[in-house]
C-alpha cells in the first residue's frame, strides 16, 4: 500500500491534479477579502446616497442599478457579446502579430535600428487618434472595433516581446552554447522559457487595454455594443443603465486579465513570480 501510494505520488499527472487543485483551493480562500471589499463598497454607496441626499440622477443606488439593468438585461448582454467578441479577436490577432515580429526585431539588427524606432514612435502617438479614420474608411461594422483593440494592444506586447527576447543572461547564453545545443533547441529549451515572463507582463498589460479600445471605438462611431449602450443612455439621463454597462466593461477586462492570469500559471508554474501567488 505505502508503495503505491508513493508511485501515485511520483505520477505526473496525479501531482498535476494536486496543484490544480491547491491552487484553486488557494485562490478561494484569498479572494475573500476582495469579495468582501467590493461587498463592503456597495452597502457604503447604497446608504450614502439617501444619506447625503444625493439626486437619482447624479448616483442612483446600486439596488436602482440591479433592478434596472434587470429590465434590460437582453440588450445589455447582447451588447456585452459584442464588445467582448471585438476585444478577444483584436486581443489574440495582436498576440498573433505581435510576438513573432518581436522575436525577428530581438534577432535582427537592421530590424532594431529602423523598426523598433517605428514602433516606438506609434506607441507614443494616442491610438484615439486612429479611431475616427478607420471608422470613416470601414464604416460602422466589426473590423473597425478590432482594428483599434489590435493597436492598443500590439505595442504592450511587441515591446515586452522584444525585452524579452534580448534579455537573456550572457553566462546562460554561454553555457548553452557550451552543451553543444543546436540553435533551434537553444531556443526552446531555454530562450524561450527564459522569455515568457516577460511575455506574459505585456499579455497581461494588453488584456487591461482590450476592453478599453473596443470602448473608445464605439463611443465614436457604432449602432451596438457597451460603449454605444453606454452613450445612448447617458445622452438620455440614465445614468442607472450607463452604471450597468460599465459594470459589464469591468467584468468584460477583469475576465480576460483573469483568463490570461491562469495561462500564466500554467506555462511559467516555475517562475517566482507565480509561485509566489501559489
Amino acid at each position: 500500500m505505502a508503495t503505491a501510494s508513493s508511485s501515485l505520488d511520483r505520477d505526473p499527472e496525479t501531482s498535476r491534479s494536486r496543484r490544480s487543485l491547491r491552487f484553486l483551493l488557494g485562490g478561494l480562500s484569498r479572494s475573500w477579502m476582495f469579495l468582501a471589499f467590493f461587498v463592503g463598497f456597495f452597502i457604503v454607496w447604497e446608504i450614502s446616497i439617501d444619506l447625503f441626499g444625493i439626486p437619482k440622477y447624479i448616483l442612483p443606488k446600486p439596488s436602482e442599478i440591479a433592478v434596472k439593468s434587470w429590465a434590460d438585461a437582453d440588450r445589455l448582454l447582447y451588447y456585452t457579446w459584442i464588445t467582448g467578441l471585438e476585444a478577444v479577436l483584436g486581443y489574440i490577432i495582436a498576440i498573433l502579430l505581435a510576438v513573432p515580429l518581436g522575436l525577428a526585431i530581438a534577432f535582427s539588427r537592421v530590424m532594431r535600428q529602423t523598426v523598433y524606432p517605428f514602433f516606438v514612435s506609434l506607441e507614443m502617438t494616442p491610438k484615439i487618434a486612429f479611431a475616427p479614420l478607420f471608422i470613416s474608411w470601414l464604416g460602422f461594422g466589426l473590423l473597425p472595433k478590432i482594428i483599434i483593440v489590435i493597436l492598443v494592444c500590439f505595442f504592450p506586447i511587441v515591446l515586452n516581446a522584444i525585452l524579452a527576447f534580448t534579455s537573456l543572461a550572457e553566462e546562460l547564453e554561454r553555457f548553452v552554447r557550451s552543451t553543444g545545443a543546436g540553435p533551434t533547441r537553444a531556443f526552446f529549451k531555454v530562450r524561450l522559457p527564459a522569455a515568457l515572463p516577460q511575455c506574459f507582463v505585456g499579455f497581461k498589460y494588453a488584456a487591461i487595454n482590450a476592453t478599453v479600445g473596443a470602448t473608445i471605438a464605439e463611443f465614436i462611431g457604432s449602432d451596438e455594443g457597451l460603449g454605444f449602450y453606454i452613450q445612448i443612455v447617458t445622452g438620455n439621463m440614465r445614468p442607472d443603465l450607463a452604471f450597468a454597462g460599465i459594470f459589464l466593461l469591468t467584468l468584460l477586462g477583469l475576465a480576460l486579465f483573469g483568463i490570461v492570469s491562469v495561462v500564466e500559471r500554467l506555462a511559467i508554474p516555475w517562475h517566482i513570480s507565480v509561485r509566489r501567488k501559489t
